[in-house]
């Protein structure tokens, strides 16, 4: 009796297990916006050029970086870093950023500060080319602070 229920329910429990593994590797590999640091809160967007192309001629979002790169595989890649204890945004800090395709080299950049309806961002341009997971490497230097803040996310891209 207990043999054939053993027999019944093992692919029942086979398949569950599965199920089970494959959702723990699609959160391993979910792509992550934020992440609080050293008390610091950081929020990442990664958007296609293009979307600030539609902006008309004289929007602010246009001139920024040296204005909307050309090339198709152009991202506009942004941080907001907050407080994490108070929620106020940080305004004075200088930021870097290296983007790095898996088994590629990386590029690091500035991201410059961008005013927008009073509140401030970081950011610029990086190039993406293929589908597949990017490593995003933020520095965040802040006056009187000792050390720079460092955060680690993985940005999966899809190119249309």
């Amino acid at each position: 009796m207990h043999t054939q229920l053993a027999r019944r329910f093992r692919p029942t429990a086979w398949a569950a297990i599965g199920l089970l593994s494959l959702n723990v590797s699609f959160a391993a590999e979910a792509p992550r916006d934020f992440q609080i640091v050293d008390g610091v809160a950081i929020y990442l967007g990664v958007v296609p050029a293009q979307i600030i192309q539609g902006h008309p001629k004289e929007h602010e979002e246009r001139r920024m970086h040296g204005g909307v790169p050309a090339s198709r595989y152009r991202h506009h890649l942004m941080v907001a870093p907050f407080d994490a204890a108070s929620g106020r945004r940080i305004e004075d800090a200088q930021v870097t950023a290296a983007v790095t395709e898996l088994g590629l080299a990386s590029k690091r950049k500035t991201l410059e500060p961008m005013r927008i309806d009073d509140t401030v961002s970081y950011g610029n341009y990086f190039d993406i080319r293929s589908n597949g997971t990017y490593r995003i490497e933020v520095e965040i230097r802040r006056p009187g602070h000792a050390g720079p803040i460092k955060a680690t996310f993985n940005h999966r891209h899809f190119a249309p």
